[in-house]
């Protein structure tokens, strides 16, 4: 409630918290262009396929917290609406998203509120990601505001198939027939089949590619025949 009592419930409180969840954002999205930086000069490879990031327009706050029950208050915006800054970070492999986590994890300026792993525990539609909601400390000319960003990992598949199941569930207004909900679940069933087949062919190729530079290295360094 850091912010909350930093800003109070003035006139133009509303648009002084946007400006700390964008400044949130931008601070996340620095660190994650930072790493991708770090993996591609030190590592040669880069987990991160692409980042999108957003954030929630003042409509969709009022809407978040009317149907909840909440009044659209300052003070309920900052303690019932986690995800008004987000930024989603998609990867190739799953065990990039892992490293990409205990990457976050290891920043010590960043506060870990809650962590979701909805890869190994899917939710009942289907859903995968791993969701981590993390406090980022926003320097401003007077004062350090802890502001919220929601920071969401997942693979290309993952995130094609919540993206479909987003786009069907909004025609429906959350209220998709049974037939529906059932052929994503099972639509998420093919994802996960998918993500585990691909890791397995990268394990695989990393594994025949470590040999073919021991080979080489091999042959390097083996004694030449004399002329």
């Amino acid at each position: 409630m850091e912010a909350l009592e930093a800003i109070g419930e003035g006139p133009d409180s509303w648009n002084t918290m946007m400006l700390l969840y964008n400044a949130a954002l931008k601070e996340i999205n620095t660190k994650v262009e930072i790493l991708i930086d770090e993996f591609q000069h030190v590592h040669r490879y880069n987990p991160i396929e692409y980042v999108k990031s957003r954030i929630k327009s003042p409509e969709s706050i009022v809407a978040k917290l009317k149907r909840y029950g909440y009044e659209p208050t300052i003070h309920n915006m900052v303690q019932y609406c986690n995800d008004i800054s987000g930024i989603r970070i998609v990867c190739a492999f799953t065990s990039d998203i892992y490293r990409i986590v205990e990457s976050i994890q290891r920043q010590n300026d960043l506060r870990i509120l809650q962590v979701k792993d909805y890869i190994s525990k899917p939710k009942e539609s289907g859903y995968k990601s791993y969701h981590l909601l993390v406090s980022v400390p926003i320097f401003l000319s007077d004062r350090v505001v802890d502001t919220k960003v929601e920071i969401q990992i997942r693979t290309i598949a993952m995130d094609f198939w919540a993206s479909l199941e987003h786009k069907i569930y909004y025609k429906f207004e959350g209220k998709a027939p049974a037939y529906i909900s059932r052929d994503l679940r099972e639509c998420a069933d093919f994802v996960s089949m998918l993500d585990a087949k691909m890791l397995s062919l990268n394990e695989a190729i990393q594994a025949a590619k470590k040999v073919n530079e021991e080979e080489a290295e091999a042959e390097r360094k083996a004694p030449r025949p004399a002329d």
